[in-house]
């Protein structure tokens, strides 16, 4: 009863929406096969696979069905979070609607909530961009009322995280994010706040791609950060320790 982490599987399985990855480089060659033969290699059907974000290029809810068909068909429990390229994504009634009708009974969301996991609390959020001037923000955003709302969203977790933790106190609260709240010498201080108020130690992220030769993990006031992005990982589930 193990728990994976891995970010950012940017699936295009949809022949008619097909946006493969393989455009981005040598290291992104015959991912979806890889995520897959990696996957089923390590993760049992009594497992946890969570996946913070960058789940599926699709557009649309329907358009995301064959890539959420090929999550729902690998090993475990998956908990699927929201990255910035996940625009299939609607609200948790839809998603579970379109489930029901669709059969697809292994996922679930990490989204303003928070989950036991054998003996972890899993939380988080999306987060945000740590720098205004970060390649890849959208134009015209507002960056501070964003920043805001996705502090809010992490607290809405982390309080539902809180009182998980009251029925079982020795269990520690892991928060997994799309994007890295401290990144190459930049924070993204609404984000590191609400981590240290609620005394979290351990960070999973993605979103960070290219970058294979950082160490996978860093602390930066007193929280340790771990990097997952899949090509980070090379399409490998990472493993998360117990306490």
């Amino acid at each position: 009863m193990a728990v994976y982490v891995i970010a950012d599987l940017h699936l295009s399985t949809d022949a008619d929406t097909n946006k493969p990855m393989e455009v981005f480089g040598q290291r992104w060659q015959d991912y979806t096969r890889r995520i897959e033969a990696n996957w089923r290699r390590l993760v049992t059907d009594s497992d946890t696979v969570i996946v913070p974000g960058d789940v599926s290029w699709a557009l649309s809810l329907e358009e995301a069905l064959s890539d959420l068909r090929f999550i729902d068909s690998l090993p475990g429990r998956k908990l699927l979070g929201k990255g910035n390229h996940d625009f299939w994504w609607c609200t948790m009634k839809k998603h579970r609607e379109f489930f029901e009708k669709h059969g697809i009974t292994t996922i679930d969301f990490l989204y303003n909530n928070a989950h036991e996991v054998e003996n972890l609390i899993v939380a988080g959020s999306r987060g945000w961009f740590h720098d205004e001037d970060a390649t890849g923000v959208p134009d015209n955003s507002d960056f501070d009322k964003l920043v805001a709302r996705e502090g809010l969203r992490l607290k809405m977790s982390l309080d539902e995280a809180m009182r998980l933790k009251e029925r079982n106190p020795e269990r520690e609260v892991v928060v997994f994010m799309h994007f890295p709240p401290h990144w190459s010498g930049k924070s993204c201080d609404n984000i590191i706040a609400v981590l240290k108020e609620y005394g979290i130690k351990r960070v999973y992220f993605g979103h960070i791609h290219g970058a294979y030769t950082v160490p996978e993990s860093f602390e930066h006031e007193g929280i340790l950060f771990t990097l997952i992005s899949a090509d980070y990982l090379e399409f490998i589930p990472k493993f998360i320790p117990q306490s």
